[in-house]
């Protein structure tokens, strides 16, 4: 394709590769559509890709839909040709905003990989690197899980059963909770309220439409 969003897409992903059918009418919508607070049932099951919902540090709510999915992480993209990309449901990497998270190591030992699973006092460890205000930063954080009680949330006309886990984080000197809603039977993520480096950068994702396995 030739279209010049494609290209910006493609620019801003940094030469990822097309992974699903469609992709110029994916831009399209992304980018062109509006920003609605509330989307219908009926939109959401007409589009043939997966959706959500995306708040970025308080701001306003916004439907995304899924631009690429390919190596394990799905890659988000908003009207404003922002990317946030998530693995297992959480965020690892954003593109285009002020500051930006740049890269989280040791995904393969995350325990939201295999959440279904997931124990009590389960543990991780990775690096995080970020920018703030231009400048680089990275720092080791360390988690530590803890299961609250189940709950049963209402996406898109579906009540979906969730495990509950709450993630305590510390790192450089701070620390802060993660929340993760995980479906009780496809063991997807479906909702999060995420703190991606100890300043105040926050995300929170609804997952109206999940992607396809």
């Amino acid at each position: 394709m030739r279209y010049l969003s494609l290209l910006l897409l493609c620019l801003l992903a940094q030469g990822c590769t097309q992974t699903q059918k469609g992709l110029g009418e994916t831009v399209k919508l992304a980018l062109l559509g509006p920003d609605d607070v509330d989307v219908t049932t009926e939109q959401v099951e007409s589009l043939p890709y997966a959706s959500m919902y995306l708040r970025v540090n308080g701001g306003q709510r916004i439907f995304v839909v899924l631009g690429f999915d390919e190596n394990g992480q799905q890659k988000w993209i908003t009207r404003d040709r922002t990317m946030v990309v998530t693995q297992h449901g959480r965020v690892v990497k954003t593109l285009g905003l002020t500051d930006n998270l740049r890269e989280v190591s040791n995904l393969e030992q995350d325990p939201l990989a295999d959440p279904l699973h997931l124990t009590d006092g389960a543990s991780w460890a990775r690096q995080l690197s970020w920018s703030e205000a231009g400048r680089f930063h990275a720092a080791t954080a360390t988690s530590r899980f803890t299961r609250l009680q189940d709950e049963v949330l209402d996406l898109a006309g579906r009540r979906v059963a969730c495990r509950v886990w709450q993630e305590e984080v510390n790192a450089a000197g701070k620390s802060w909770r993660n929340i993760f809603w995980i479906d009780t039977t496809t063991g997807q993520l479906r909702q999060s309220r995420q703190t991606l480096d100890g300043n105040d950068f926050s995300v929170e994702t609804t997952i109206l439409k999940p992607a396809k396995s």
